[in-house]
C-alpha cells in the first residue's frame, strides 16, 4: 500500500507540473547590423532587415527579438564581421555584409562576382538558391568561421558605373580615371580598363567624390540614390556588369543554442525576406534610374558591341586574379553553375 501511495503521489506531481506548463524560455535579444540608413524606400538592406525581423519574431512567437543597427553603427565591414565571429551568446550578432566584409574571412565569395556572370535576375536567383557552388560556400564558411552564411540578399539592380569626368561608352573610356573600389575585386576590374582603383569605405565615399579624391565608382542605382551620389556625379553608365548583393551572416552560437523550431523559423525568415527584396528591387530599379536622370545625371546604356569591350577587357583580368585568390576549383565550379543558371533562366 505504501508503494502504491508513493506512485500515486508521483503521478499527481507529474500532472501538476504539466498543468503548470514548462518554464517560459527567456527571449533572446539579437543585434542586427548593416550599411546604409534606416530608409525602406532607399536602402534595400534596411528593407530586408525590417522584414527579416518581422518574420523571425512572428516565427519564434517572440522568443527571438531583433534590434536593428543601420548606418554601420556597430563598426565598419571588417569590424562587424570580427565582432560577429568573436561574440558568443553574451551578445549575439546578425550582420548583412558586402563582399568587403565577407571576403577577408572567405575570399572564395569573389567567385560569385565574376563580371558578366549572369544574364538576368532569374539566373542569379537560381545560382544563389540551388547551385552546388552556393551549397559548398555555405558549408565552407561555417567550418571556417563558426558562423552561418544564409542568403545572398538582393540589394538593388545590376551595378552601374558613375563618374564626374566624361561619358563612358566602352572600356577604353576608363583610361585615366581614378575610381573607388568597394573591394579588391573592383580595383582589379577598374585597372583592367586602364583606370586606377582605390578602396574607400561606403561611409567615406560621398566626400571622396566631392573632394576629387576619386572621379567615380560602381554601385546599383538604389545606392547611388541612397548616398546622394548624384550630387557629385554626372555620368551614369548602365553596363549591368555585376549582380548586386550582400550576404546575411548569423552568429553560430546563437543558431546552435536555439530549439530546432526556432532555428527553422530563422532560416525561413531569411528566405522570405529575400523573396520580398527580389520583387521590390526589380520593380524599383527603373524608378531609381529615372530619379537619377531627373536629378541631372546623364545615362548611357552600352549596346552589344560596346558591352563586349567591357567583357573582353574586364573578365579575363578578373578571372586571372581569382585563380590566385580562390583557386581554380572554386572558380570553375562558380562559372559552371552560372552557365547552368543562365540556361535554366532562358
Amino acid at each position: 500500500m505504501r508503494t502504491e501511495k508513493i506512485l500515486s503521489l508521483l503521478v499527481l506531481a507529474v500532472f501538476c507540473l504539466a498543468a503548470l506548463g514548462a518554464p517560459a524560455i527567456a527571449a533572446v535579444e539579437v543585434k542586427m547590423s548593416y550599411n546604409g540608413p534606416a530608409d525602406i524606400e532607399n536602402n534595400a538592406v534596411h528593407l530586408y532587415a525590417v522584414n527579416f525581423r518581422k518574420f523571425v519574431e512572428e516565427g519564434t512567437n517572440g522568443a527571438v527579438t531583433i534590434q536593428l543597427f543601420p548606418d554601420s553603427q556597430l563598426g565598419n565591414e571588417e569590424e562587424r564581421m570580427e565582432l560577429l565571429m568573436k561574440q558568443g551568446m553574451n551578445q549575439p550578432i546578425i550582420n548583412v555584409a558586402s563582399f568587403a566584409g565577407v571576403a577577408p574571412v572567405f575570399p572564395e565569395i569573389y567567385a560569385s562576382a565574376v563580371p558578366f556572370m549572369f544574364d538576368s535576375y532569374e539566373a542569379a536567383h537560381f545560382f544563389f538558391d540551388e547551385s552546388r557552388y552556393w551549397e559548398k560556400a555555405k558549408e565552407e564558411f561555417r567550418q571556417r568561421t563558426g558562423a552561418y552564411l544564409l542568403e545572398a540578399v538582393e540589394e538593388g539592380g545590376f551595378l552601374a558605373f558613375t563618374n564626374n569626368k566624361k561619358e563612358i561608352k566602352t572600356a577604353d573610356d576608363f583610361k585615366g580615371l581614378r575610381l573607388r573600389g568597394m573591394d579588391e575585386g573592383q580595383v582589379i576590374l577598374f585597372e583592367s580598363f586602364g583606370a586606377s582603383g582605390t578602396p574607400i569605405p561606403w561611409t567615406e565615399l560621398y566626400m571622396a567624390l566631392k573632394s576629387g579624391v576619386v572621379d567615380g565608382q560602381m554601385n546599383p542605382a538604389m545606392y547611388i540614390k541612397m548616398g546622394s551620389l548624384y550630387e557629385v556625379q554626372k555620368y551614369l553608365t548602365l553596363a549591368n556588369i555585376q549582380y548586386s548583393d550582400q550576404f546575411l551572416v548569423i552568429n553560430g552560437d546563437l543558431i546552435d543554442s536555439l530549439p530546432a523550431e526556432h532555428k527553422a523559423a530563422i532560416f525561413e525568415a531569411a528566405r522570405k525576406a529575400n523573396d520580398l527584396n527580389r520583387q521590390a528591387m526589380q520593380e524599383a530599379d527603373q524608378k531609381d534610374i529615372d530619379f537619377l536622370v531627373e536629378k541631372g545625371m546623364i545615362p548611357y546604356a552600352p549596346d552589344h558591341d560596346e558591352m563586349e569591350t567591357f567583357r573582353k577587357a574586364g573578365q579575363p583580368a578578373y578571372v586571372e586574379w581569382l585563380k590566385e585568390k580562390v583557386g581554380q576549383d572554386w572558380l570553375d565550379l562558380a562559372l559552371e553553375c552560372a552557365r547552368a543558371a543562365n540556361e535554366k533562366a532562358k
